[in-house]
Formats: structure tokens, sequence, C-alpha cells
């Protein structure tokens, strides 16, 4: 499979930002991590922190992948048009949430994006990203 992990803002500092919520691993070791766990799937990264830029990578990504794994970080309950862009492509996505959404503050329980998703997967740290790639390929056998 040819996969695309989107990350959106301050997902930059991962491994410094608190750490507590988030880890102490950096994306570029999470991304290193997943390449060697599935060397059978082209796996490429995208990271802004600008919500035009994730939306426009998610549009260049149709049909260009067999699927997104999206963390849109804060813009998942705020972004309205991420959520459209999601609606607007056949490719699946997966949303991603590092923390448990659902256990923090009441405002992150909304996600604009998941009724668009194949599905969510939040709250397993960093092993977040590898669970959403098993969605994927058990959905696409």
């Amino acid at each position: 499979m040819n996969i695309i992990i989107i990350n959106g803002p301050n997902l930059n500092l991962l491994g410094k930002r608190e750490p507590a919520i988030y880890g102490e691993q950096g994306f570029d070791a999470v991304l290193a991590d997943l390449r060697q766990q599935y060397p059978e799937h082209h796996i490429d990264y995208f990271q802004s922190n600008i919500e035009g830029e994730l939306i426009d990578k998610v549009q260049q990504a149709a049909g260009t992948y067999d699927g997104i794994i999206l963390n849109a970080g804060g813009y998942t309950h705020t972004s309205v048009a991420l959520g459209d862009a999601v609606r607007a492509i056949e490719t699946p996505v997966v949303e991603v949430h590092i923390s448990n959404v659902f256990a923090r503050e009441e405002y992150r329980h909304t996600s604009y994006i998941a009724p668009h998703c194949k599905g969510v997967i939040t709250g397993f740290g960093t092993n977040s990203y590898a669970l959403a790639l098993e969605g994927l390929k058990a959905s696409s056998v």
C-alpha cells in the first residue's frame, strides 16, 4: 500500500511539547519505526501548522495514495473546511490522535473530520499511527 501520514499543527513539536500527554519521541523516530515495521508499504509524511496547506495535501493525496492517516491536531475540533476536504475525496482516511481526546477538555470531544473517515484511532500514543495503518490494510482486503 501507498500511505501518507498528514499531521497538523504543533505535531512538529512531538517529543518536546507536553511529553506527559504526547510522549518523548519525536515524529522522525515514529516514522522510522513505522517504515521499519511495515517495509512492504510506502509511507510518505507531511506536516503543516497551516490549515490551507493541510486541505491542499488531502486533496493532492486523493487518488495518489491508497490511504491517508490524518492527525489534524487542534483543527480536528474547529475546521469544517478540513472535514469537507476529507468528505470530498474517495481515498480512505483514518483520523488519528495520540492522546484520548475523550478524556480531555470537552471541546476536544467534537471532530469535524471523523464523520467522513473510514475510522478513528485515539489514545494509544504514537502507536495510534500503526493501528491506523493496520485498519487501512484490513479494509483494503
